[in-house]
């Protein structure tokens, strides 16, 4: 399958950062040339013209399981959210269920430009998530979450060491690979609050024998860290350091609460520091202190977290409070548009570990892109304004016309082409309704 999109503003994120007037030809799941392409014909032609051509947006920490629970856990912080309401949540998933939850996130990332994501499932049900994954076209990093203690966790997401380590690796040998390299397994100890010292310690082992990356939770809150200080005498960056996990294939969401020699720990190790800070402001925990960590060095990514902690997937949304909530304290220029936007690109390019394949629009690279369309009011006059700026102050997730993967669209003309949204919107109420009675919240 060939297409060529034409007459586009193409924001590469090459070297160069290169803002173009071009085409861009696509033939099968890579980026043929950019450029003045007249003499040449595809399969399918799309005009693009007063459109934003993107990089697909990226985002690095995702729970897919938890999208159904949108609305159902408002206004608290961490421990009391995760105790009162997640974990029972995520216990009375079934499989069903599961899929639903994934394909109503897909159907959301996807309509707002999101072509690549990092996810952390729950306990079970774990092949449901990925069907719901291959059906969508979502590029994928992620797996089964990994938890075998905790206090008031449910029976339900309490795993033996054995059998979450074993259920991992089954899982890594069915999904790593699959759709031609789509679809990718990492390990996801949920937090070294509910993650022996054991499990902790084997899931680096495997990860360094493998070259799986693991994705986890650290220093989001401060009850938090006052349960890994007293139970492992450390604080958490410390404490994955000494366990070899602080290291490139290391995906760290929130890393809120982190001291000076946390940031450099982080900044030496090149550990992937997800910032998600609608979460972080809904759940009151805190405000990362990304500009020192970029100073630093340090890679810093961005993501939505979860529906529930967020109550929306939107990238968009993401870039624009990143942009934001630091100014005040590190000054107007501590987070410019164009240094978000590569967070929300090239940054979780690199968190996935798939930097040369996509985060960027260049020849040879892999075709993720979306377009975006500048022609509603709240991004008038769209002429003279940055790119960077309309894209990180002004657009929304409603001014994308066309998402694609693998040269492949998944959305065009504002319609989901792989996924039924109507059937989702029906199943996904049936399968809450059957959630919240079995978790005893209705």
């Amino acid at each position: 399958m060939s297409t060529i999109i034409r007459n586009g503003t193409l924001v590469t994120m090459n070297s160069r950062r290169d803002i173009l007037r071009a085409d861009i030809l696509i033939e099968g799941d890579r980026i043929k040339e950019i450029g003045e392409l007249k003499g040449y014909k595809a399969r399918q032609e799309i005009d693009a013209a007063g459109m934003l051509v993107i990089p697909g947006l990226i985002q690095s920490h995702i729970h897919l399981c938890q999208t159904l629970f949108r609305g159902a856990a408002d206004d608290m912080e961490l421990l009391d959210w995760l105790k009162q309401r997640i974990w029972p949540l995520e216990a009375a998933h079934d499989e069903e269920s599961l899929y639903y939850s994934a394909l109503l996130a897909a159907a959301e990332l996807i309509s707002g430009a999101t072509t690549s994501i990092i996810d952390m499932g729950t306990v079970r049900h774990s092949d449901s998530l990925f069907q719901a994954v291959k059906q969508s076209g979502l590029r994928y990093l992620g797996g089964k979450c990994m938890m075998d203690c905790g206090d008031e966790v449910p029976e339900e997401l309490i795993d033996s060491r054995e059998k979450s380590l074993q259920e991992s690796m089954d899982l890594f040998e069915r999904w790593n690979g699959q759709e031609q390299g789509r679809i990718h397994y990492a390990f996801c100890p949920r937090f070294a609050v509910s993650c022996s010292e054991e499990l902790l310690r084997e899931v680096s082992q495997l990860s360094e024998k493998y070259k799986i990356p693991v994705h986890s939770h650290a220093s989001e809150n401060r009850g938090e860290i006052k349960i890994v200080e007293e139970k492992r005498g450390l604080r958490n960056i410390p404490y994955f350091e000494q366990l070899g996990l602080c290291h490139e294939k290391v995906i760290l969401a929130h890393c809120i609460h982190i001291n000076e020699e946390e940031m450099k720990i982080l900044a030496e190790k090149q550990v992937n520091v997800v910032h998600c800070p609608a979460s972080n402001l809904k759940l009151a925990s805190g405000l990362a202190p990304v500009p020192p960590l970029l100073d630093m060095g340090a890679r810093v990514s961005l993501g939505a977290d979860g529906a529930p902690c967020n109550n929306n997937l939107s990238q968009f949304m993401e870039m624009r409070l990143a942009a934001l909530i630091h100014k005040p304290f590190y000054g107007p220029t501590s987070m410019p548009a164009e240094k978000v936007f590569e967070m929300a690109t090239l940054g979780g390019a690199q968190a996935m570990g798939q930097e040369e394949e996509i985060g960027s629009l260049e020849p040879g690279k892999k075709a993720d892109l979306a377009i975006v369309n500048l022609g509603h009011w709240h991004n008038q006059p769209a002429t003279h304004s940055s790119v960077y700026s309309q894209l990180v102050y002004q657009a929304l997730s409603s001014d994308v016309r066309a998402t694609m993967v693998d040269g492949r669209f998944l959305m065009q003309n504002a319609a989901l082409l792989t996924i039924d949204a109507e059937a989702v919107k029906i199943n996904s109420e049936k399968a809450l309704d059957r959630i919240l009675r079995r978790a005893g919240l209705k």
